[in-house]
C-alpha cells in the first residue's frame, strides 16, 4: 500500500550538469512560480493539491555531496511518504531511484525527456546528468524503462536502449501516434527539455522539435497506475524567458501532485 502523504523536496544541485549550471536555483524559482497570484492552486482533473491535507512541502535538502540524495532521500522514504521533487541536474534521479527501490516494491519508470541520458559515462562522470538510467537500468532498480520525447541520440545511446531494453517513443514516434502504456505502478521523471524549448525556454539544452506542454499533460493525466514518486528536472533560470519555464513547472507539478492524490 503506498502512503498517501506527498512530500515536495527540493533538490538544488547542479554540480553533474554538463555545458550550463544553474539548476541549483531551480526549486525556490518553482515554489515562486507555483505561489504565484497569477494562477491558483486547481488543476485541470479539477484537483487542489497545495492546499490538500495530504500534501506538504519540506523544503530543500542541504547537501553535502551527490550521494547525500540518496541518503536524504531513504530518511523521507522511511517517514511513510511519497515525494514529488523538483530539481536540479538530472543526474538526482538516479539516486532518488536507489532510495526508492529500498521502499517500494517492483515499478516501472516513465522519463519525458529529449535526451536518453544513457550514457555509461560522460566527460569522465559516471554520475553525470547524462547517465542516470544506464546506472537505474544496469543495476535493475525499476523493471520497465518508458521513454518519450526522445529526440537526440547518439550510436551508443541507442546500443545501451538495446542492452537494458528500454522502450523508447521517440518523437517521430510520438508523432505517428505511439503512446505510453503502463502495467506496475510508476515513478515519473519529468526533465523540462523533453518539451519543445517554445513551451520550456529555460533549460541548458535547447533541442526543438519537442513535446508540446499540452501533449505533456494529456501524458500526465492519462496515467492509470499508481504514481509512486516523480521529480521534474532541469529548470535552468538564467536561461528562462519572462519566468515562462516557472510557470510550466509549476503547472507541472501542480498536475503531478493532483494525479498522485
Amino acid at each position: 500500500m503506498l502512503p498517501k502523504k506527498i512530500a515536495l523536496i527540493g533538490v538544488p544541485w547542479d554540480k553533474k550538469g554538463s555545458y550550463l549550471g544553474g539548476q541549483a536555483l531551480a526549486p525556490n524559482r518553482i515554489r515562486e512560480a507555483m505561489h504565484c497570484g497569477s494562477a491558483n492552486y486547481w488543476t485541470e482533473l479539477n484537483v487542489n493539491p497545495i492546499e490538500n491535507e495530504l500534501f506538504e512541502d519540506w523544503g530543500d535538502l542541504k547537501l553535502k555531496d551527490y550521494f547525500d540524495v540518496e541518503k536524504q532521500f531513504a530518511r523521507i522514504l522511511n517517514r511513510d511518504v511519497r515525494t514529488l521533487s523538483i530539481g536540479g541536474d538530472h543526474s538526482i534521479t538516479y539516486p532518488i531511484i536507489k532510495a526508492h527501490a529500498q521502499f517500494r516494491g517492483e515499478f516501472d519508470i516513465l522519463q519525458i525527456d529529449a535526451h536518453g541520458d544513457l550514457y555509461d559515462e560522460f566527460e569522465g562522470d559516471k554520475f553525470s546528468h547524462a547517465c542516470p538510467f544506464a546506472r537505474i537500468m544496469e543495476q535493475k532498480l525499476a523493471t520497465r524503462l518508458i521513454q518519450v520525447g526522445i529526440r537526440a541520440i547518439n550510436p551508443h545511446q541507442r546500443e545501451q536502449m538495446e542492452r537494458f531494453g528500454v522502450e523508447t517513443i521517440e518523437m517521430h514516434h510520438f508523432d505517428a501516434g505511439q503512446r505510453p502504456t503502463y502495467n506496475k505502478p510508476i515513478y515519473i521523471s519529468l526533465d523540462l527539455d523533453g518539451l519543445d524549448p517554445a513551451y520550456a525556454p529555460g533549460v541548458s539544452h535547447h533541442e526543438p522539435g519537442g513535446l508540446t506542454t499540452r501533449e505533456v499533460l494529456r501524458i500526465i493525466q492519462n496515467i492509470d497506475v499508481p504514481i509512486i514518486g516523480a521529480d521534474v528536472v532541469e529548470y535552468n533560470p538564467h536561461k528562462d524567458v519572462s519566468d515562462m519555464t516557472a510557470m510550466l513547472g509549476a503547472k507541472l507539478v501542480k498536475e503531478i501532485a493532483g494525479k498522485m492524490i
